[in-house]
């Protein structure tokens, strides 16, 4: 479990396909690496992966196929920089909200505007997961926890705020990248009760 609140980007430094598996390593400064065991969660860019390798200030994971072509671990390259988050510790403060790190789809970025203190971002975003895509809802993007600032049928918009930025791989997405998506797991259960409800009164 996670909280949406990205801990530093962390580069790439290597990587591997064998099997099917893409194995890749970042690094870790000291202080994200402490107590930090092999069979640890960890979530890149939102997703949660298993630590499989520990090697000096290296980090290695595995990335089975299913997660590769659903999220876009599968575009990392040396050098590419992950928002990382190590998992939650109960009774530490939530700044964000509950994140899972199953991400269950990629949204596109359509667009980009740029403002005195902010920076607008427009994602496009299979319309299947629209309906738990709410105005002021959570959402997880990248593994970052944000807020819905805009709501359309096709997709939806986002303020990032200079912190956000500056912490964030979100500083070096350009039109046309596929950023992964979480959406809130309380949103998505009210959603489907309520569909559920309303499909069995319409039965009866």
């Amino acid at each position: 479990m996670f909280t949406g609140i990205v801990q530093c980007t962390a580069p790439v430094v290597s990587l591997t396909d064998h099997d099917g598996v893409r194995t890749f390593a970042v690094s870790l400064s000291p202080k994200l690496r402490e107590g930090l065991q092999i069979g640890a969660s960890v979530a890149n860019n939102g997703v949660c992966l298993t630590v499989t390798k520990l090697v000096n200030d290296k980090v290695f994971f595995d990335v089975v196929r299913e997660s590769l072509e659903k999220t876009n671990l599968g575009a990392l390259c040396l050098g590419s920089r992950v928002n990382i988050e190590r998992s939650l510790v109960f009774g530490q403060e939530i700044g964000g909200h509950l994140v899972s790190g199953h991400v269950v789809s990629c949204a596109q970025l359509m667009a980009i505007e740029r403002g005195e203190g902010q920076v607008r971002m427009r994602l496009s975003l299979p319309s299947q997961w629209m309906k738990y895509v709410l105005h002021k809802g959570f959402i997880a993007v990248n593994g970052c926890s944000l807020t819905v600032g805009e709501r359309f049928d096709d997709g939806f918009s986002l303020y990032l705020i200079p912190e956000t930025l500056a912490i964030t791989n979100l500083s070096d997405s350009q039109v046309g990248d596929r950023l992964n998506i979480e959406i809130d797991s309380q949103t998505q259960t009210i959603v489907d009760t309520v569909e559920r409800v309303m499909a069995a009164r319409q039965d009866q």
